[in-house]
Formats: C-alpha cells, structure tokens, sequence
C-alpha cells in the first residue's frame, strides 16, 4: 500500500509542480505534514542534498523522500511518479506545440503560470528561512534568530552576487564552514 502511496502523492507532485524542482517544495511539506516518511528539518536536508547532488533537485527530493519512505523500491517508485506526468505532457504537447504556439490564449495561461510559479517559489523559501534561519522554539528574542547561520546566508548572498562562480563551490564551501563553526 506504501508504494502506491508513494507514487500517487508523487504523481500529483510532477503533475503539479510547474517550474522546476523547487515547484515539487509546497507538494513535498504538504507530503512531510500528511506522512510520517520525514519532518519538514529533514526536508530541509533533503534540499541540501538534492542541492549538492547531481540531476534535478525535483527528481534528487521525490528519490530522497521515496527512499527515506521505504526503502530502494519506494526511492524508484517515488521517482517514476514524479517523472511519470512530464514524460505524458511533454509527448503530448510535442505533437501539439507547433499548432498552438502562437495562439493568443496559450500565451495568456503562460502569462499567468509564470506568476503562480514565482508565488509557489517564494512559499517554499519562506518555509525554508523558517527552518534554516529562525528558531521557533526558542525562550527568548536572542536565541529567536539563528545568528551564524544568518551571516552565512548574508556572506553566501553577497559572494553570488559578486563573484561568477560555479554554485557548487558555494554549497562545498559553506558544508565545510558548517562542520567547523555552526
């Protein structure tokens, strides 16, 4: 039953998720609330991982939390769901692209995906600040925010913004200023 489970939940997810694999992020803390598979800290370090990892982070998440579910088979069946749908839609749309891409009303539904992305996006961050930066079970304001964790969010902003290097060696970087400081 898990592994029907498994797919479904992740079928809708692909289905869904428009934009990419921080799209899948809404689905996944949806899934993390409904399920016991994982909390939303672990889903917090499933990002860091599919971050770091190669292959799309939609794909690296649904393998992630299909495995942290149950197991090898539920990693591959988690996946299957999520890639199942774009597989479908992406056939379908081939055959049919040519004739509607300069329809006026296949433009206006782009027009408005393009904002309800950004919204799914920003909804995602938020929850990802929430868990990554502030500490809701804190006692007191001082210990609210989590202060070296902040000023390593605001060093990596500003050096992504300043220097052109490749994403990795930021995510490398701050694990290893992770392990000796935070």
């Amino acid at each position: 039953m898990i592994y029907l489970t498994l797919f479904l939940e992740f079928f809708k997810t692909g289905l869904f998720a428009v934009g990419g694999g921080l799209a899948t992020l809404p689905f996944l803390y949806n899934i993390a609330e409904k399920y016991p598979w994982f909390d939303k800290a672990t889903l917090i370090d499933m990002i860091a991982v599919s971050e770091s990892t190669p292959g799309p982070i939609g794909v690296n998440m649904s393998t992630y939390a299909g495995f942290s579910a149950s197991g090898i088979l539920g990693g591959i069946i988690s996946t299957l769901g999520l890639i199942l749908p774009s597989i479908i839609i992406i056939l379908i749309i081939s055959t049919i692209l040519n004739k509607f891409k300069s329809n006026k009303y296949v433009n206006y539904s782009f027009d408005g995906l393009r904002p309800a992305v950004c919204g799914l996006l920003c909804a995602a961050t938020y929850e990802i600040v929430k868990v990554a930066l502030i500490n809701l079970n804190a006692q007191n304001i001082f210990n609210f925010f989590k202060f070296k964790e902040i000023i390593l969010f605001i060093i990596i902003f500003i050096l992504m913004k300043k220097i052109k290097l490749h994403p990795i060696f930021f995510i490398l970087g701050a694990g290893i200023l992770g392990v000796f400081f935070l």
